[in-house]
């Protein structure tokens, strides 16, 4: 089969089905083997407003949604104004010709289809006009119809027999207009791709498939967006595996909730965006002063106080490294794609069991709702860890929940069994006991710091570091950016100016060696963060006096490959 990459992107209308859409459109596509990376874009309003869902499918490797736009479908007028620009030169126009009136792009060429009038003449249902458009994409770009059908059914079978039989009409209908009435002038075609054994996840189920994996018996969690679907995925999903999965009245029961399962033996989670996570900022704090295993999620959003709920951000940097009083060690991870979502959700359980303390995964909506696909995991392969227990023979010879330990290690107990202890928010000695002498404090503080040793260990939270190590240029990152930088550094290599590259993955602690060994020989490093303030860019400056270049971008929107390689030709 020849090569396939194509990008496409809907938009219209918020309540027009749009994001649903998009995400049948890419199943079908993974289901044909297709490799798919989404990027979705909506309003905070419940109604009104403008979305998008932007799709591309390639029998490649892909790695991020695409830049440039081959085609658009456009519902309205306001979502042809707004993505016009988006198209590149050739690309393909398909309309609604009672809803738009595209203006003269004489290097387009342009598809009309009455999406709205097939829906409410022929079928007097105004809202299956997502699907009839779904219908003409499918036969004019060679989509997998039948695979389409298989997720409409899948879908909506659930909404009763005579809603999926309109549905089904609807995609149909929608198909067989293109074939009668459209004369195709295009070459763009998907078909069938070859080959198998993958899946396709968000990066919000991506996780909480991981915490299942790992062992979490226990969620709490208020929703909030772009975190909700997480909740709702343990909702459904945990008590098929005898855990408990609860929606709490806010946040700080959220996670007051999960400090509890976690003092009861039980892994736990919790998962929140920004404005969250500030209010469990003191619940975070007493997990770390009594030592207890937990895992905390925050999808970043962009803006502080409420901001922009629905738009992506990679704002929340500094108060998952910092947001605490007192002295409040912490890990936090960075995964980059979905299928590191998955993984790294394991590898904090493991790090939470291991450390005794709180591991805060950072990831953000661009992220969490982008779709992709990614190897079936083989489950028999993975490794699960819990927690240093007290044993009998311990507790026989005088248990001391907070022993002073090389590694800062110390077994727990568990309540009703030998060993159970007192969790107080009090500073404790060795023996759990309140005790606020100064070289007390002094040695409590040191052996909480002492366990974050414990994660630069683990190889798996290496950085990932790519591209020519000998280069005097550099880029260096984390998170989501890690697709457009990947795409911005093929291109610069295909121009004969290939960039050293190094992405994190654990952000606290850093991994020192590994950063002075990237930045050895470098003269110039570039730093792409979605934040106004150039976050990453101020703690490398501050831990190792070194002045990267900010790249920084604040409009709620991922990075394009453009951008990063347009400013990388700029400043190398």
């Amino acid at each position: 089969m020849e090569k396939v990459d194509l990008v496409v992107r809907i938009a219209g209308e918020s309540g027009e089905g749009i994001i649903s859409a998009g995400e049948i459109l890419t199943m079908a596509c993974a289901r044909a083997s297709f490799n798919v990376n989404t990027y979705r874009s909506y309003p905070a309003e419940v109604r009104g407003g403008q979305s998008m869902f932007q799709m591309r499918a390639s029998n490649g490797p892909i790695y991020s949604a695409g830049d440039d736009v081959d085609i658009l479908v456009a519902l309205n007028q306001e979502a042809y104004d707004r993505h016009i620009a988006s198209l590149r030169n050739g690309g393909i126009l398909v309309y609604d010709p009672s809803e738009t009136n595209p203006q003269s792009r004489g290097d387009l060429l342009l598809y009309a289809a009455p999406f709205k009038e097939m829906a409410v003449r022929t079928l007097q249902a105004l809202q299956v006009k997502n699907i009839v458009m779904m219908g003409v994409i499918a036969q004019l770009f060679a989509m997998p119809l039948d695979k389409l059908e298989e997720i409409v059914r899948e879908k909506f079978g659930r909404k009763g027999q005579s809603i999926l039989e309109k549905d089904l009409q609807a995609l149909n209908l929608g198909a067989q207009y293109a074939r009668e009435n459209i004369r195709k002038c295009d070459s763009f075609q998907l078909g069938q791709a070859e080959g198998g054994g993958k899946m396709v996840l968000s990066g919000n189920v991506a996780i909480a498939l991981g915490a299942l994996c790992a062992g979490c018996r226990f969620f709490a969690g208020y929703p909030i967006t772009p975190a909700s679907d997480i909740l709702e995925t343990l909702m459904v999903e945990m008590p098929k595996v005898n855990g408990v999965a609860i929606q709490v009245e806010d946040e700080i029961s959220a996670l007051s909730m999960a400090v509890g399962a976690s003092f009861a033996g039980k892994k736990a989670m919790t998962a929140t965006s920004g404005p969250g996570l500030s209010l469990m900022v003191e619940m975070l704090g007493l997990a770390t002063i009594v030592e207890l295993p937990l895992v905390l999620v925050d999808v970043q959003r962009a803006g502080p106080a409420t901001g922009i709920p629905t738009k992506t951000e990679q704002g929340d940097l500094f108060i998952a490294l910092f947001g605490a009083h007192g002295d409040c060690p912490r890990i936090v991870l960075a995964p980059t794609t979905v299928e590191e979502c998955f993984y790294q959700t394991i590898y904090a359980f493991n790090l939470a069991e291991r450390t005794q303390m709180p591991v805060i995964i950072l990831t953000d909506q661009a992220l969490a709702q982008r779709f992709e696909t990614i190897a079936i995991p083989d489950f028999s392969a993975l490794s699960l860890e819990d927690r240093l227990a007290v044993t009998p023979e311990e507790v026989a010879k005088g248990y001391q929940r907070y022993r002073l330990t090389p590694d800062g290690l110390s077994p727990i107990g568990i309540p009703g069994r030998p060993g159970a202890y007192i969790a107080r928010g009090l500073e404790h000695n060795e023996n759990d006991i309140p005790n606020y002498d100064q070289k007390n404090h002094q040695a409590m503080s040191e052996k909480r710091a002492r366990k974050l040793d414990l994660a630069l260990r683990d190889e798996r939270l290496n950085s990932e570091r790519w591209g020519d190590p000998s280069s005097e240029f550099g880029i260096i990152g984390w998170g989501s950016t890690l697709g457009a930088t990947r795409e911005a550094a093929l291109a610069l290599k295909a121009q004969g100016a290939e960039p050293d590259v190094l992405y994190l993955k654990l952000l606290n602690p850093l991994p020192r060696e590994e950063i002075v060994r990237f930045l050895a020989n470098k003269r110039k490093v570039l730093a792409p963060e979605i934040n106004f303030t150039g976050q990453l860019s101020w703690l490398l400056r501050s831990a190792f006096l070194f002045e990267p270049i900010p790249l920084k971008i604040a409009g709620g929107r991922p990075f394009s490959a453009a951008e990063i390689l347009e400013k990388a030709k700029e400043v190398r």
